[in-house]
Formats: structure tokens, sequence, C-alpha cells
């Protein structure tokens, strides 16, 4: 009887690490390239949830307006999650960041992903834009 509940505790124990055991899904970002739920992408991209809008283009290349959101600001998130490329070259206007949607949080890309991943674990209403180059 003993050696039952022992054996019961440590299934329960190792049930429950596998099922905090989450895979991230943005698991491998570096200059140029993102993986996203096991699939490579190569231009910059949008995410809606866990959605991906790929081949998203700025209307002014690096700088971040709110006319580059109209799908972001359609998701209505409760935050956004700005990459701004490997050296943090793509800037996000004053406008973008004081704006009424949605709170807005910037970081070079390697760190926004992961910012991504762990705001995504806890909350589904959360968008990307992610600037994969300079």
């Amino acid at each position: 009887m003993i050696i039952s509940r022992t054996y019961n505790s440590n299934f329960f124990k190792i049930k429950s690490t596998i099922d905090n055991m989450k895979e991230d899904l943005i698991s491998d970002y570096r200059f140029g390239h993102i993986k996203i739920d096991g699939k490579v992408f190569t231009n910059d991209l949008l995410l809606l949830g866990k959605k991906v809008e790929a081949n998203w283009w700025r209307n002014r290349g690096h700088q971040l307006k709110m006319e580059d959101l109209e799908k972001v600001i359609d998701f209505n998130p409760k935050t956004l999650i700005v990459g701004t490329g490997a050296s943090g070259n793509m800037k996000v206007s004053s406008e973008v960041i004081q704006n009424d949607h949605f709170d807005v949080e910037y970081y070079e890309t390697k760190k926004a992903a992961e910012v991504y991943n762990q705001k995504l674990d806890n909350d589904k209403k959360v968008a990307a834009a992610f600037h994969l180059t300079c």
C-alpha cells in the first residue's frame, strides 16, 4: 500500500511537470529569420495572438506609424509587442507609443520574441509587429 501511494504521488508530480511544459510559439529568431509554430519566415510580419500575418510592410520603411497597424487595431489587443530589429533600427513613433487602442512595448526583436511568448502564455489578446533585419 505504501508503495502504491509513493508511485501515485510521483506519477502526479511527473504529470504536473509535463502539463506545465509548453512549447513557445516563437522558437527561434536571428537576423532576417524567425521560426513561428515550426514555420520559418524571412520577411517582417505581424502576429495576432497565434495567427501570422506574413510579409508586413510599413509605409515609411524603418518608421512605425499607426497607419502601419490597421490589422492590429482590428484585432484589438490589450498589448502590442514591437520588435525593432536585430540592432533596434526601426523607430516607433510617438503616435504609436501614445495611442488609445493598446499598450505598446518595444525591444530589439530577439527580446521582443521572448516577451511575446511570455505574454501569450498569460494573455491571448496580445499582438506583435516584428522587423526581422536591422
